[in-house]
């Protein structure tokens, strides 16, 4: 299992354990997920991380329960593997962001079962640390369609779909409350 976590900074040495910094509400029993954690995404959902870090955005997954009705509703005939919104005024940040993709040792990771992230509760020294210059492209590469809009608030109806929806940095959109 390939897992990475995305900086905007290059010298990260090692992974200290930390909160997150805006706290989720978590289901009973897992409150411990806004304590100190080391955070890492999967190769395969890698995509969600392409961003500058508080663009918000809006990242739609088939997955195997996803009716044709919803997939035809939401992707058409696109063959895209996943959906990308954005606001569009992030798109120049977008395209002038530099981010680093640090590889992780699957040790001493677990996984959420959740969209592909994982936690460690201790330190954990990255085995690389790649650039990636072009957002854009390392999208479509992933095989992500980018999708810009005024705002996000229009997708708001898509958690009631059988899609996976990932909303992130929704903090940070116009008009999200």
């Amino acid at each position: 299992m390939q897992l990475y976590h995305f900086s905007d900074d290059p010298g990260i040495g090692v992974f200290q354990p930390r909160p997150v910094r805006v706290p989720s509400a978590r289901p009973p029993g897992r409150d411990w997920l806004n304590g100190p954690l080391v955070w890492a995404i999967e190769a395969a959902w890698q995509a969600m991380y392409l961003f500058p870090r508080d663009c918000p955005r809006i990242l739609l997954f088939p997955r195997a329960e996803t009716t044709a009705a919803d997939r035809a509703a939401w992707f058409g005939d696109n063959p895209a593997r996943a959906l990308a919104y954005m606001e569009w005024d992030w798109l120049q940040r977008l395209r002038e962001a530099t981010l680093y993709r640090y590889a992780l040792p699957s040790a001493p990771f677990e996984d959420l079962e959740d969209a592909g992230m994982w936690v460690a509760r201790e330190p954990v020294t990255p085995l690389a640390c790649e650039t990636l210059r072009d957002l854009p492209a390392a999208l479509r590469e992933a095989g992500v369609e980018l999708r810009l809009t005024e705002t996000l608030t229009h997708l708001r109806p898509v958690w009631d779909t059988t899609l996976h929806a990932s909303g992130i940095r929704l903090r940070h959109a116009k008009d999200w409350v």
